[in-house]
């Protein structure tokens, strides 16, 4: 199982999108994920239908260690669960300050999926900002998948993240975590200034640039009111057509581990 972290601090670049776009299309695939909606904002879990659900968040596992996997629902995309986000994350940020552990918070949270290995992938939808939430998440994950907007201020953005992840790892929570990915999202074809910025961060970052660039379409931006991923809300289009070639380009870079399931109980059967 690997956990990934997609952040960006800048809120508006698409980060959402990828989280649940990219985690329905690794599900389509038969990939297992299991996305983590860590926004108080609670936008990955209205994006995928859930938002009127009297549900959990990841809150009392945070704070007082509840099992996590008392949080964990289905989606209507076969080998797709979320932990769900609400409100209650907001007071979050404040409490987890005041604990000596605060950084390590979410990985002991996360340990139990690590040995019970019933998903390949834990997606983290961070809130688009820098405070404890995303540190957590950056202590918890292997690495970062960071979108970024196709427009004049992506570097800025990136070179912020680049600077927290190095605390991150200075502090000793997380000397592993790296940025193993950079999206290109909201590019648009019509203007110089798309191709000109996807150039330039290619240039700085190299193979860490994923080859499939995500589009800025109307149906992408609509979808989420629907409660539908893109692949569901227009399974046809240029969206879920770039979205299933990201997934495809994060299998190749991500080969799935070869997981044994034996017949015994585990997180999912319990879900279920």
């Amino acid at each position: 199982m690997k956990i990934v972290a997609i952040a960006n601090q800048k809120g508006g670049v698409g980060k959402t999108t990828t989280a649940v776009n990219l985690s329905c299309a690794l599900a389509e695939r038969g990939v297992r994920v299991l996305l983590i909606d860590l926004d108080p904002q609670a936008n990955a879990t209205s994006a995928l239908g859930l938002q009127d659900l009297e549900a959990d968040s990841i809150y009392d596992s945070l704070l007082s260690g509840a099992s996590i996997a008392d949080k964990i629902l289905p989606s209507r995309t076969k080998h797709l669960f979320i932990v769900p986000a609400n409100l209650d994350l907001a007071g979050a940020e404040v409490e987890i300050a005041r604990m000596s552990d605060h950084l390590m918070r979410l990985a002991k949270a996360l340990s139990i999926l690590r040995t019970d290995q019933t998903f390949d992938f834990v997606l983290l939808d961070c809130p688009p900002s820098l405070g404890i939430l995303m540190t957590n998440a950056l202590a918890a994950a292997e690495e970062i998948l960071t979108p970024i907007q196709c427009e004049y201020f992506a570097l800025e953005g990136i070179v912020k993240i680049v600077h927290v992840v190095e605390q991150v790892r200075d502090s000793g929570a997380n000397e592993q975590v790296e940025i193993g990915g950079i999206v290109m999202t909201m590019f648009d074809s019509r203007t110089n200034l798309s191709a000109q910025v996807v150039a330039e961060v290619r240039q700085h970052f190299g193979e860490r640039v994923y080859q499939t660039v995500i589009p800025r379409t109307v149906r992408l931006s609509e979808a989420p009111s629907f409660g539908k991923s893109i692949l569901e809300h227009d399974s046809h289009g240029a969206g879920a057509h770039a979205y299933r070639a990201l997934a495809r380009e994060f299998i190749k870079r991500h080969p799935s581990p070869t997981i044994a399931r034996e017949s015994g109980r585990t997180l999912e059967s319990e879900i279920l």
